[in-house]
């Protein structure tokens, strides 16, 4: 799956969780969850289920402590990926 797909799909598992929704569509992978979106740091794990579960995914905890950006979160689903193959 290529990053613009990631990117598009992620967009959609974030939108219920930021409070400033207009923000989503100029999303980037340097674009910060908590900082730029914003997102409050207690919808994390559900962002994480959410795409645990879209991408049928494990994401675990020393993954999970990595995620700060849009980039970070695609590399762990594409690391991932990788593995679940």
């Amino acid at each position: 799956m290529d990053r613009e797909t990631i990117l598009e799909e992620l967009k959609k598992i974030l939108l219920p969780y930021t409070r400033e929704k207009d923000k989503i569509n100029s999303l980037t992978e340097d674009t910060k969850l908590l900082d730029d979106l914003p997102i409050n740091s207690a919808n994390i794990v559900d962002i994480i289920i959410d795409t645990e579960t879209m991408y049928n995914i494990e994401i675990d905890m020393d993954s999970a402590a990595k995620i700060s950006t849009v980039g970070s979160c695609m590399d762990i689903i594409t690391e991932k990926q990788k593995v679940a193959k």
